[in-house]
């Protein structure tokens, strides 16, 4: 795998960092994203580096490290689980996020979830709004690919 092309030892989509370098790989517009996620009522910024990245799931897996923040947004660690970590929850080891709130303190995002496979992973988002005292991660889209036909990206 080449390390450069890879966050948290996870292969990033071809065609994700296609986009990147082309960059193409933004925000289609609040608009778009509210049809998309009709949950989901912040804005946000898409990741458009991988040291970007990179550093935000820095910060996802320290914060998967406090208890408390990690049952508020529901997000373990698999290799530490008692069992799979499955939705509602967000495995920190088999993400990666892709876009984050564009105001800071809002705590949402977008991630590729890397639990359905590696060469199309489904992508997920942060809900804090059906239940404002829990996070739920909810399915986006069943692949990522899908995502870029959605947006008008491919």
């Amino acid at each position: 795998m080449d390390e450069g092309s890879s966050v948290n030892g996870l292969p990033l989509p071809g065609s994700l960092i296609g986009l990147m370098d082309d960059g193409r790989w933004r925000n289609p517009g609040d608009d778009v994203m509210r049809e998309l996620m009709p949950w989901f009522e912040d804005p946000l910024d898409f990741l458009t580096g991988i040291d970007w990245m990179r550093r935000e799931n820095a910060g996802l897996l320290r914060l998967t490290a406090d208890p408390r923040s990690a049952y508020l947004f529901r997000q373990a660690r698999g290799s530490t689980a008692v069992g799979p970590v499955k939705l509602p929850w967000l495995d920190v080891e088999q993400a990666v996020l892709i876009a984050v709130n564009r105001r800071p303190g809002d705590d949402v995002a977008m991630a590729l979830d890397y639990r359905t496979g590696s060469d199309d992973p489904r992508v997920v988002a942060s809900d804090f709004w059906t239940d404002p005292r829990q996070c739920s991660w909810r399915i986006v889209v069943p692949a990522f690919s899908r995502l870029l036909d959605v947006l008008n990206l491919g």
